[in-house]
């Protein structure tokens, strides 16, 4: 979620917590499912998801990363090429610059940049690997990418961003090359656009990162993090592993840092100096806004959780296991938890529906305006669809929460939370399509009415999950 879109917002082993966990109260309880959803249990990762490392440098500019990320992928589809996302030359970034140095792997043949809307002056949007040989479903294929992300202190239009730098703090989230494959339906090669807002579809992938950065400096990052080392130069080195990452964030700073535990989850909240919170009010903040959301939607989906406060110009950016806070708003701070279920666990393009993870999130504050049913466009475009930032919030954010919160009351409390908890459930670790939701609600007709009716879903996915 960026900044301009909070305001209209109104503003247990790893595998086996992913599969399920217990809350601080016991065990969450999913409320009996619907015909169309019999789902009970979390569904499994898939055993053969890409395998991430990333190598990373903060050099002691703090402002250029450089490294080295491996990604090993068995696709299920056959392939002739791989492709990756760079989201720092999206053209709302703010001048952040991402390049490709090199490219290496027994099948590579070389590689190339795409333009795909990217801002000017940067090398392109996307990435295309070429292969030697096309490589068959089933069959695994290694690729390492030289990197180099170059950082500045400017800010976007919107404010906050998911990237940025000043004297104290530097973070990255979507820094680095981001696979694009989208399992059973193949790669994600969306333009990029104007509008400020997400636009990537990435697998959950079983990823490691380690980050060396100035020894002064404490990292807050996605994953499970391990106590630093020490190596030579006065630098550090820290290490996490997220056995279902999207996407990752990391944090550098001087940061006093906060731990709570909340069920299954520990929360480590991090702030800078002069912050208008403590790091322990942030820890125990999103701790409650964890247990508020279990409730609803059932267990936290990661063992670990990272929220470093990075900056006071309001807004948040949401990641696997990890949050990037530009703000300490307390309702902010449920939106981007709520994000952990609805984009980290149940992802989904958000390019081609963003409001499968906007919407939710917003809905997931206790937002929805039937005043806001009445505005005119459908829930469900694209990212390519909103004529501007305006039109894109009142329709994803706003409308899309409304229409969420009266599909509840069509339908009755119980029965649709019971349909979206079992959505929840059955498309955890996967990419959410509309026709998955419309499935879960199957049996559930004034709520599917209502939702048509907003153009979140279509006919076409009603059809379709009735198949």
């Amino acid at each position: 979620m960026r900044a301009a879109a909070v305001r209209a917002a109104a503003v247990c082993g790893a595998l086996v917590l992913l599969a399920g966990c217990t809350s601080a109260d016991g065990p969450t309880a999913a409320p009996e499912p619907g015909a169309g959803c019999p789902v009970t249990e979390r569904a499994a990762p898939d055993p053969d998801r890409p395998v991430v490392d990333l190598d990373l440098r903060l050099a002691d500019d703090r402002r250029t990363v450089t490294g080295t990320e491996t990604v090993v992928l068995t696709p299920d589809l056959p392939v002739e090429d791989l492709w990756f996302r760079l989201v720092p030359n999206a053209p709302q970034s703010a001048g952040h610059r991402l390049t490709v140095e090199a490219v290496r792997g027994d099948l590579v043949a070389g590689g190339g940049y795409v333009d795909a809307g990217a801002a000017p002056g940067t090398p392109g949007g996307l990435y295309r690997v070429d292969l030697r040989e096309p490589v068959p479903a089933g069959r695994t294929v290694t690729v390492e990418l030289d990197l180099r992300l170059r950082l500045t202190d400017e800010w976007t239009p919107a404010g906050f961003d998911r990237l940025g730098a000043a004297d104290d703090v530097t973070w990255w989230g979507s820094g680095v090359p981001l696979l694009t494959w989208e399992p059973g339906h193949g790669w994600g090669r969306d333009p990029m656009v104007e509008v400020s807002g997400e636009t990537t579809a990435a697998p959950a992938a079983d990823t490691t990162l380690h980050i060396s950065a100035p020894g002064d400096l404490v990292v807050l990052m996605s994953g499970d993090q391990a106590p630093p080392r020490e190596e030579p130069g006065g630098r550090r080195v820290w290490e996490s592993h997220d056995p279902v990452a999207r996407d990752v964030a990391v944090a550098v700073g001087e940061f006093d840092t906060a731990t709570v535990d909340v069920g299954g989850t520990r929360v480590t909240a991090g702030v800078l100096a002069g912050a208008d919170t403590s790091a322990e009010e942030l820890a125990e903040a999103t701790a409650e806004a964890v247990r508020a959301l279990e409730g609803r939607f059932g267990p936290f989906p990661y063992p670990t959780l990272a929220v470093p406060l990075v900056s006071d110009d309001g807004g948040g950016e949401e990641y696997s296991s990890a949050i990037l806070m530009g703000d300490a708003d307390e309702d902010l701070l449920v939106h981007e938890v709520a994000h952990m279920w609805f984009y980290g666990m149940v992802g989904n393009s958000q390019f081609r529906d963003p409001w499968l993870d906007e919407a939710f999130a917003t809905y997931a504050q206790g937002h929805g305006d039937t005043d806001d049913l009445d505005r005119a466009g459908a829930v469900g475009g694209s990212m390519a669809d909103f004529a501007d930032q305006d039109e894109y919030e009142a329709l994803v954010y706003g409308k899309g929460a409304a229409a969420l919160a009266a599909a509840r009351e069509a339908a009755g409390e119980q029965a649709f939370d019971a349909a979206v908890r079992c959505y929840v459930e059955s498309q955890a670790w996967t990419i959410a399509r509309p026709e998955d939701l419309a499935r879960a609600l199957q049996g559930l007709e004034p709520a599917l009415d209502v939702l048509v009716e907003a153009g979140a879903l279509g006919r076409q996915d009603v059809e379709a999950a009735g198949d």
